[in-house]
């Protein structure tokens, strides 16, 4: 039977979210699964499980509001940089703002109460909801038999004995309906937001403190060394041909450094109104990192858009030079 009301759906691309979606549509109800896409969590697997489910994903990107999340969260940082309870509330404000575009009438998501020690405690979902703006139109399918009614309960656009009460860390009853809907090949939810991973959170605390935590730096964020130039520049230092292909197609207007005639690592220059020392000290670091050199000097070449027209004549830097430099290994 076909329900009146409409739901959009939180989709991460994990088991859980899956199964949420997939229960509600069984039960008659039209689902809009949405992905939050950011620099820390790609779409890759939320493309993957929607695949998996046989559902149409809309991936939306949400960087800026993102960025605002990472500059003051209300609720603080996790381990490393990961505000997970403002984030969360922030993922279900923006679907709230979605719902007239949709023709939806409240929001779902897969969260089950205790699965995370964190962001799935009573007090975290009730913190997460209370950010969200949007409390009283939030429904968790698989472990809402646990939590407040909210209006689609109360006004009986769901009824609340045909949702679930999943609740702990234990993943049996997900893997019996998952298996009940023949899902196969799926991803068990574990994070993957690297703002949980410490190297990462060490790039990006370093991007807030010299105010530069915009989409045009995040682009770089995965990929390289990051060495500090000065308090306005930074240069990211490739370790491998993977992370030059990586970096590369992200080049637009940065200037691009690199050993002349001798192969090394390619360098990108981030920051604004770079002068000469500024770009002889990149320079200084590319070569400390082709072994040959040691303590001769030799040609760099740099330029924007890879016309690498410019050169100069450095020397590498010492290792303890280097070291105070570097931000990630």
């Amino acid at each position: 039977m076909k329900r009146k009301h409409k739901a959009i759906a939180l989709f991460s691309g994990g088991l859980d979210s899956m199964l949420a979606v997939l229960y509600m549509q069984k039960l008659g109800y039209e689902i809009v699964p949405i992905f939050f896409e950011s620099p820390f969590y790609p779409a890759t697997k939320a493309k993957h499980g929607a695949r998996v489910a046989g559902l149409n994903v809309e991936i939306i990107d949400i960087t800026p509001d993102l960025i605002e999340v990472l500059k003051n969260p209300r609720y603080g940082f996790g381990k490393h940089l990961n505000p997970c309870i403002d984030c969360h509330g922030m993922m279900f404000r923006k679907a709230g703002e979605m719902l007239e575009k949709y023709q939806a009438d409240f929001i779902i998501s897969g969260e089950v109460m205790g699965q995370r020690p964190m962001s799935q405690r009573p007090d975290s979902m009730n913190a997460v909801a209370k950010l969200s703006g949007v409390r009283e139109l939030l429904v968790r399918p698989l472990c809402q038999k646990y939590l407040p009614d909210t209006k689609p309960v109360i006004e009986g656009w769901v009824n609340k004995e045909e949702l679930l009460d999943f609740h702990g860390r234990g993943r049996s009853r997900q893997l019996a309906l998952a298996e009940e809907y023949g899902l196969k090949d799926f991803e068990m939810p574990g994070g993957g937001c690297l703002l949980t991973d410490k190297q990462v959170s060490e790039k990006v605390a370093d991007l807030l403190k010299h105010d530069q935590l915009t989409p045009r730096y995040l682009k770089f964020l995965q990929e390289g060394r990051r060495v500090r130039i000065s308090e306005n520049l930074l240069l990211i230092v490739t370790r491998t041909k993977y992370e030059s292909d990586y970096l590369t197609p992200r080049i637009e207007d940065e200037i691009v450094i690199k050993a002349a005639n001798i192969a090394g690592p390619l360098g990108v220059l981030l920051g604004e109104d770079i002068s000469l020392d500024e770009i002889k000290l990149a320079g200084r670091v590319i070569l400390s990192y082709i072994n040959k050199l040691k303590n001769s000097t030799a040609q760099v070449e740099y330029g924007q858009k890879f016309k690498l027209v410019n050169k100069l004549e450095v020397s590498p830097l010492s290792r303890q030079e280097l070291d105070e430099l570097t931000i990630n290994k």
